[in-house]
């Protein structure tokens, strides 16, 4: 079974979940990166030709017998995802599609049974929010204190970020998770707070309009 790989990128799209790493043996693995791995490498400079490490989560079944490999930055993120797919219908597919926000974030709201965040992410509606809340409720404290900046992994406090920013990144992190282009969210996003500067303050309604706008475009 294959728990870690190291090895040259040899093709990472700018708007796809999927990673081809060239081994020193020169053996190219495809490799699946749930949206926060691949927004966080890409912040990280990482681009085609470099060098990294991923901690690998392998999942091969009878039904399924094609291989599929996870990538992830680090243990932390690999061991919150084994946690997550440990809930009853949540595998390791829809869970690699599904984690569009930081762990950290995602484990914040299961703690604050936040399930409002947790159906935003692809493929989880209320049922299954529910469910990963009474799951995992009381076992994710570690990956949900680096939220709160008080773990030793927390991120460093940055300068203060313009809210209708954070609202266009929340919003192009949820539509690439959906299987849009990060420029065309992007974009969409922008001409629906221009033409209509309330949806700010509501999220879901603003996904909800741009949804529609980028698939009758589509």
């Amino acid at each position: 079974m294959i728990s870690y790989l190291e090895g040259q990128v040899r093709r990472m799209p700018g708007d796809g979940p999927v990673m081809v790493l060239m081994t020193s043996g020169g053996v190219g693995y495809e490799i699946t990166l749930p949206t926060f791995v691949h927004h966080g490498l890409q912040q990280g400079g990482v681009t085609e030709g470099d060098t990294i490490g991923l901690e690998i989560y392998y999942h091969v079944t009878d039904r399924q017998p094609k291989p599929v490999l996870v990538g992830f930055q680090d243990t932390k993120q690999k061991t919150f995802f084994e946690r997550l797919i440990g809930v009853e219908g949540v595998g390791p597919a829809k869970a690699a599609a599904a984690l569009i926000f930081p762990v950290a974030d995602i484990a914040r709201a299961i703690e604050d049974e936040d399930v409002t965040l947790l159906r935003r992410m692809p493929g989880i509606g209320d049922r299954a929010a529910q469910k990963i809340v009474a799951a995992l409720r009381g076992k994710v404290t570690d990956w949900a204190m680096d939220a709160t900046g008080t773990s030793e992994t927390a991120p460093v406090k940055s300068a203060q970020v313009d809210p209708k920013d954070a609202v266009i990144q929340e919003g192009v992190d949820i539509l690439v998770g959906l299987g849009h282009r990060p420029n065309d969210a992007k974009v969409a996003i922008s001409k629906a707070l221009e033409s209509e500067p309330e949806l700010a303050d509501d999220i879901e309604a603003l996904i909800r309009q741009v949804f529609r706008t980028l698939t009758s475009v589509a």
